[in-house]
Formats: structure tokens, C-alpha cells, sequence
């Protein structure tokens, strides 16, 4: 017998003992009895979410250590010192920070998407590693789940740097943490539907990293590139090789013995667009993350577009003040998107209807510096020609109007917006 199945043993003999009230209390049946004497089969055990559990089987398991203090207390020589880290670039260590303070969109599956072109998912994991024919657990693994998503305006390109971080474990005595492994596994799909002809993603050459513990601990850090090819400019020609792919990751946890994590599936997925768009975009190709909230901020203070920014917040929230007047009116931008057109005539058609409703009500404003601002404005869907007459329109001073259409434009080429992309308004006081 060796001195590892000794301890097992000797371990499951004494389960009952003040000293092992890790191990929950086993059955009397000699079936059981006999059976727990013997090694864990492979696939006998497996790691689950530790929420998922009665507290009863968690006694004892409330004091973990960090993994470095575990491995030393152990003669682990598999791991190396930890080494000092470079320090990261700074839009990472931005994008961190910033994420830690928006914890609980952090840990959701899409993460906290900070803009068209930033994301994060901080995501802690808490496992319990069990012995899936009874009541045994054998020890508990924390640990942090990273992903930061880069975008790019400017290049068909999305890129994702991933760590486990903060490992922390308390296994029995019989159980060695050295041999634990966690893996991240990224795989991607296009959505060829929805994308323009010949979509195509080119994805990095390694998307799988499973390590034991101590490889994670002391080299948390990967990065990942996704691309996705381009023919050239072809948006003259009514082709923005627009590709609409999703990058999702799962995630494993495993003993020696255990059996795969089965609650690690889709951990992580980010939905992701790139596009050769051509000057309506701004620059002429790049990538966002399509669930990004976009929204136009223009203040009542702001002396530039104060008059733009009255109306659109008395068209949001007090419709009655504004014409075309009726009942009931609403009109969208707040809670429902507005999405954005960019055929030359469509917009003219909602202009010229809009200017027909300012006559209707104030006359002929012809000379008097006063323009006519309308909203939704009229390169969205849900301009004045859309048909529901959930619209507003109000003369304002002229340079008013032109400078609120200059900072539409600026957030239509600053955040990629396509034909078709929605985007919400917010008005400040």
C-alpha cells in the first residue's frame, strides 16, 4: 500500500473527527463503507458551483488560502516565484479600474461594455470539487475570470487579453491543489445572415490554454487577435463587407480525477462587427462591439445647443408641449433607439416635411434667423416621413440647429454608426 492511499484511507476512516470536517458525514451502509476505501475512479468527482450546494456540505470549507501560500506550504517545486509583472498598458489598466467599479455588469456574461470599442468581464468563480457517488466534498477553488476587449476604428480587428487571477483553494488533507487546472477555451461564429457576401473572421492560432493552477498563478495573463480580411474598398459599389461574428469562451476546472466543470459553458461572448464602411463611418474600415450602448449627451447649459437640447428634452419628456400635437403622443429616443439612415433622399423627404409642419404653426420664418430643428432627426428612421407622427418640430436659433447636427455627426463617425445602428439620446441639465 502506498503512503498516498494510506491517507486516503485513513482520511475517510476518521471522516466523522473534528479533524476532517471538510468531509460531510458518509452513509452506514457497509456498501458504502467499503466503497469509500478505495480510490476516486476517474470522472468520480467534479468541480460545481459552490452556490449550487446545501450550506451543510460547505462546513468547513470557509478559509481558503491564496494558491502561492498553498504550493509553498506544500514543497510545491512546480512553481516557480512569482515573477514581477510588467506593468500593463495603460488603457488596460483604465479599462480595469473601471470595470472594477462597474462590478455587477462586470461579471455577467457580455461583461461591461464600456463603448463600441472597450469591454471587460471580471468574473469570480467559487467551485467545490466533490465526489459525485455521495457526500464527500473534497476542497473549494476561488479564483477571478478576466477578459478585456479592445476594438478598433480604423482596422478590421478586435483583440482580447484573458487571465485567471486571485486563485485562492482549501482542499482535505488527501486532496492536492497542485494538480488542479483551469482552462479558457475561445471559439468564434459568423453570423452569415445578417453579414454582407463572403464573410469571413480569421481567428489567432492558439485559442485554448489549460493549466495547472500554478502555471495560471505565476503567468495569468494571454492575448488573443481576431481579423477579419478585406477586398478593398468596395462601398462605392454598395458593399461595406460588413461581418457579424461572436467570440464566446467556456470555461474547465479539473483534478486528476474529476470530471469536466459542466457549468462552464459560454462563461464569456462578445458580439463583434467589422466593416469597410467606407467615409460615412468616418474612417474607412474598423470594428465595434455591437451591444454597446450608444447615446448623443448634449446639456440644456451648454450655450452652443442649449435651444437643440430644450426641445429634445421637451420632446421626450413633456410631448404636449410640442407640435404636431395629440393625444397620447410619445416620441422616441430615450427608451426606444433611434437608428440612423444615411440615404441622401430619405433624409431630404423627413427635412422637407419637417419644414412644411414649423410653417404650418409659426408662418414664414424666412430672415429671421430662426431655423427649424426637428426630432427624431431627419437622418434616423424615425424622422417626420416614418408615418406615426411622433415627431416634434420647433424654429431655434439657426447657429443653435447647425451646431447640434455637427455634434450628431460627430457621434454618428465617433462610434461607427452604420445605417441601421440604434443609438439612444440623453439630454443633460
Amino acid at each position: 500500500m502506498n503512503i498516498r492511499t494510506a491517507l486516503i484511507r485513513l482520511a475517510r476512516a476518521t471522516a466523522t473527527t473534528a479533524a476532517l470536517t471538510l468531509v460531510t458525514a458518509a452513509t452506514t451502509t457497509a456498501t458504502h463503507a467499503a466503497a469509500t476505501m478505495n480510490d476516486p475512479a476517474p470522472e468520480d468527482t467534479v468541480f460545481v458551483d459552490a452556490a449550487s450546494l446545501p450550506a451543510d456540505e460547505l462546513r468547513g470549507l470557509d478559509q481558503p488560502i491564496p494558491y502561492a501560500e498553498y504550493a509553498r506550504s506544500h514543497g510545491s517545486k512546480s512553481v516557480a516565484p512569482r515573477a514581477a509583472a510588467d506593468p500593463a498598458p495603460g488603457d488596460q489598466q483604465d479599462l480595469r479600474q473601471q470595470c472594477a467599479n462597474h462590478a455587477a455588469q462586470a461579471k455577467t456574461a457580455t461583461g461591461w461594455l464600456k463603448s463600441r470599442f472597450e469591454s471587460c468581464q471580471k468574473r469570480p468563480f467559487d467551485l467545490v470539487l466533490r465526489d459525485v457517488r455521495g457526500t464527500t466534498t473534497l476542497g473549494r477553488l476561488k479564483f477571478d475570470q478576466w477578459v478585456l476587449g479592445f476594438a478598433y476604428d480604423g482596422s478590421r480587428r478586435v483583440d482580447y487579453v484573458a487571465s485567471i487571477e486571485n486563485i485562492w483553494v482549501q482542499p482535505i488533507p488527501t486532496e492536492d491543489a497542485t494538480k488542479w487546472r483551469i482552462g479558457q477555451h475561445f471559439h468564434h461564429s459568423v453570423n452569415a445572415s445578417s453579414s454582407d457576401p463572403d464573410p469571413q473572421v480569421t481567428a489567432p492560432q492558439t485559442v485554448n490554454r489549460d493549466e495547472l493552477l500554478g502555471v495560471w498563478d505565476t503567468n495569468p495573463h494571454w492575448s488573443l487577435t481576431y481579423t477579419s480580411p478585406d477586398k478593398g474598398a468596395l462601398f462605392d459599389q454598395g458593399n461595406q463587407q460588413r461581418v457579424f461574428s461572436t467570440v464566446a469562451m467556456d470555461l474547465s476546472a479539473s483534478s486528476p480525477n474529476s470530471a469536466p466543470f459542466n457549468e462552464g459553458s459560454n462563461v464569456y461572448n462578445s458580439s463583434v462587427r467589422y466593416d469597410y464602411a467606407g467615409p460615412v463611418a468616418g474612417k474607412h474600415k474598423g470594428t465595434v462591439f455591437t451591444k454597446a450602448r450608444v447615446e448623443l449627451v448634449m446639456s440644456q447649459k451648454d450655450p452652443a445647443v442649449n435651444e437643440s437640447a430644450v426641445h429634445i428634452y421637451d420632446a421626450l419628456n413633456r410631448p404636449e408641449r410640442t407640435f404636431p400635437s395629440w393625444p397620447g403622443k410619445s416620441v422616441p429616443g430615450s427608451k426606444e433607439p433611434l437608428r440612423r439612415v444615411v440615404d441622401p433622399k430619405k433624409i431630404e423627404d423627413n427635412r422637407k416635411k419637417s419644414i412644411k409642419e414649423c410653417k404650418k404653426v409659426w408662418g414664414d420664418y424666412a430672415g429671421s434667423g430662426l431655423e427649424c430643428d426637428e426630432y427624431p432627426f431627419a437622418s434616423t428612421k424615425e424622422g417626420s416621413t416614418k408615418g406615426d407622427n411622433r415627431f416634434s418640430v420647433r424654429l431655434i436659433d439657426g447657429k443653435d440647429n447647425r451646431k447640434g447636427g455637427e455634434r450628431l455627426n460627430e457621434m454618428y463617425t465617433l462610434n461607427r454608426i452604420l445605417d441601421g445602428d440604434p443609438f439612444y439620446v440623453k439630454i443633460t441639465n
